[in-house]
């Protein structure tokens, strides 16, 4: 399902349920971080690092335990990049040469209307006017839902760029609805219109970030990726 919204450079590994949770293990300096967590926390801490450390033997590198960083992103090894994400029943790890990409951001959640008053809090006027229109063209979609998890990527691929807190408030998103296919699955796009002054990527000024999104197995799925610049790519590539 992840794997769907990245570009062929990102790698993907995803796990519905416990399917990858049979004979994994965890580092020393990983049990550490869950050794009084209740086993739910566990268990999804096990298997979204069993998803990262199998994108990484994709990827070609070496696994290695996945520890937090400053507030609380992922360190990966030198010259990857990577977002992961887990909720009930769901986790994924996507990973990329940092020469490849920027900075990427993936994040899942159960296809559900969110709490109440969770919308008025992460949710811009004009962003919440969108939703409307498009709860109006697809009223199956739990659109409050989906602009949550839109901004959860953001600012997944914002921070390892950045190294700031990204408020709710600071990135406007107009989600757009792609074509209809038969079937359950809904799909589409947004852009995410930065509201403070965005990273520098290649030297130029990022002023939004582009991602896309679907709507199927009973989960949102969202994603984020930040390419370089075409003259950054050429400089990368003659090193």
């Amino acid at each position: 399902m992840i794997e769907e919204l990245l570009p062929e450079s990102v790698v993907a590994v995803e796990s519905h349920g416990d399917d990858v949770a049979e004979g994994a293990t965890l580092y020393p300096e990983e049990q550490a971080l869950v050794a009084r967590a209740v086993e739910k926390r566990r268990r999804e801490f096990t298997i979204v690092r069993t998803c990262a450390r199998r994108a990484m033997e994709k990827l070609g590198v070496t696994p290695g335990p996945v520890l937090p960083g400053e507030r609380g992103a992922p360190r990966w090894p030198a010259g990857v990049i990577g977002s992961m994400t887990h909720c009930d029943g769901y986790a994924a790890a996507a990973l990329a040469r940092s020469t490849d990409l920027a900075s990427l951001g993936i994040d899942a959640e159960p296809h559900m209307a969110l709490p109440d008053d969770v919308l008025e809090a992460v949710a811009l006027p004009g962003e919440r006017n969108r939703l409307d229109r498009l709860g109006a063209r697809a009223p199956a979609v739990h659109w409050d839902r989906l602009l949550f998890s839109a901004k959860e990527s953001v600012y997944k691929a914002w921070f390892p760029l950045t190294g700031a807190w990204l408020d709710f408030s600071e990135a406007d998103i107009d989600i757009s609805l792609g074509p209809t296919p038969p079937g359950p699955v809904l799909s589409g796009s947004f852009r995410a219109q930065l509201l403070v002054p965005g990273p520098v990527v290649d030297g130029v000024r990022v002023p939004a970030f582009d991602g896309l999104w679907t709507v199927q197995h009973g989960l949102v799925a969202t994603a984020v990726t930040v390419p370089y610049t075409v003259a950054g790519r050429a400089e990368r590539a003659a090193d």
